[in-house]
């Protein structure tokens, strides 16, 4: 377990808990582009925390943080046993997911339909802020259904933060419950940044965070003005190297952006590590295809790392392989 002190959280750039996207792999490829980006997991449901592979769900490499775990739950005892194990492993955060809309997640009674039971999620909170000494956050939609006016949000951030949450990310689009696929509701009901803002304004004891539909650092900047940071998914995993311009844009490091065949350079003895516990390279590799979206050679870097990382025995030739696609003298020196 990892048990060094949290580090203060800077809350000014995240990036989004995605479902099989965020895993450990992905998230140890991100550091290497952001030093200071907090991390998320992809969601997980606290009946799998409590009665699975703990060591396999919630096990992390330290270069990961600041690093959150994000949960799906709603059972008071439950949650507060999650917050628990959160927080002896070392965690710098747990986050209730109030955002999802699935289908799966819904019968799960988690999800975006906690929106609707605020007294519910209050209460899970409070629990596990007597479990562990984690923040314990909400990220939440600006709505569900038909409901979706100002006076919703507020009413449930107000009940909840009456629990002693302080932090609330919230996606900037309300969630359609039935009819809707998970991806459709990331790009069809409409966003409204104005509704987060005002949260913030009504409420500036709290921390908010923006989150959807947001595909630059500039659009964040004008998007997120008077809030206390932004959360981007998508538009990172397919052009991770927006992530590179995060640490000098947001907190003034001065130290350059990491050059795309240095984090490569560096993903390797991670990889080879992995390896050698067993795990499949294209599991690892899958996470890197976006590193050189928009140059010369990017589809068969792609491709190496999607289909060649597949092949039985597969092992980190297919990473200098790809290499020579895209940066011929970078991957002779590896090769070397």
């Amino acid at each position: 377990m990892n048990q060094a002190p949290a580090p203060p959280l800077d809350r000014r750039f995240a990036v989004a808990p995605m479902l099989e996207v965020t895993d450990r792999h992905c998230r140890y490829f991100l550091r290497l582009l952001s030093r200071r980006a907090l991390l998320y997991t992809e969601m997980l449901s606290v009946g799998a925390i409590l009665n699975g592979d703990r060591q396999r769900l919630l096990d992390f490499d330290p270069i990961e943080r600041p690093l959150a775990l994000q949960v799906g739950g709603s059972e008071p005892a439950a949650m507060a046993e999650a917050a628990r194990l959160a927080g002896d492993w070392g965690y710098d955060e747990i986050n209730i997911n109030c955002g999802c809309p699935s289908a799966r997640v819904r019968h799960g009674r988690f999800g975006a339909c906690l929106m609707a039971a605020p007294k519910s999620v209050a209460r899970a909170a409070a629990a596990m802020r007597r479990a562990c000494r984690l923040p314990v956050t909400v990220k939440c939609r600006i709505g569900i259904d038909d409901r979706d006016d100002y006076a919703f949000l507020r009413d449930f951030v107000d009940r909840v933060a009456d629990a002693g949450v302080g932090v609330f990310i919230v996606h900037a689009r309300k969630a359609v419950l039935g009819g809707l696929t998970p991806k459709q509701n990331r790009e069809i009901p409409p966003l409204d940044y104005e509704m987060v803002r005002r949260l913030k304004a009504d409420r500036p004891d709290l921390a908010v965070v923006l989150n959807g539909g947001l595909s630059s650092l500039d659009q964040a900047a004008v998007e997120a003005a008077g809030l206390d940071g932004v959360m981007l998914g998508r538009q990172v995993y397919e052009t991770p190297c927006l992530l590179a311009e995060v640490d000098r844009r947001l907190h003034g490091d001065e130290r350059p952006a990491p050059a795309r065949a240095d984090v490569v350079e560096a993903m390797r003895p991670y990889l080879a590590l992995r390896l050698a516990e067993g795990v499949p390279l294209h599991l690892m590799t899958r996470h890197l295809s976006g590193l050189y979206h928009g140059l010369p050679g990017a589809r068969g870097w792609r491709r190496q790392l999607n289909e060649a990382a597949a092949r039985p025995g597969a092992g980190l030739e297919v990473l200098a392989e790809a290499l020579a696609l895209v940066e011929p003298q970078a991957a002779g020196r590896q090769a070397a």
